[in-house]
């Protein structure tokens, strides 16, 4: 009986595990895993504390189950956040990747902005928020 148990509870776990969705912060990282499993990235720019389509979107989009799994399967996701309260301030290290990105990517500072770029960080395309369902979004950004 225990023996069922532990194995429907590591099945268990290992859904979860593959279903979920990781956002990275670092952009070598995300070549390396994008190089590996040869997807292509979706890096997004936002002020998570203070822009309201980032919020948005991460609600509409980001944290839907739809676009979660077909991302999972798809892309591999890369956040540059640029919070502003102090409580969610980044680490100097962080921040100063955040902002070489954002030199070379975001010249604007366009929040959000969308960029689905190559597995050498080559930009494919880019958007950023639209009043979407999931799957319109999904279309959008595997488009490019």
């Amino acid at each position: 009986m225990t023996k069922n148990i532990i194995i429907i509870l590591v099945f268990l776990l290992t859904i979860t595990t593959i279903n979920a969705q990781e956002w990275l912060s670092d952009f070598e990282t995300a070549k390396e895993i994008a190089t590996a499993k040869n997807k292509n990235i979706v890096l997004v720019f936002q002020g998570s504390d203070w822009c309201a389509p980032c919020i948005k979107l991460d609600k509409e989009i980001w944290s839907t189950k739809e676009f979660k799994n077909y991302a999972a399967a798809n892309f591999v996701l890369l956040k540059v956040d640029f919070p502003r309260k102090n409580k969610n301030k980044l680490d100097p290290i962080q921040q100063k990747k955040n902002n070489s990105l954002m030199e070379k990517y975001d010249k604007n500072g366009f929040f959000p902005y969308v960029a689905v770029l190559d597995k050498n960080g080559n930009v494919l395309g880019s958007t950023g928020y639209k009043k979407m369902k999931p799957a319109e979004y999904i279309k959008l950004l595997a488009s490019f």
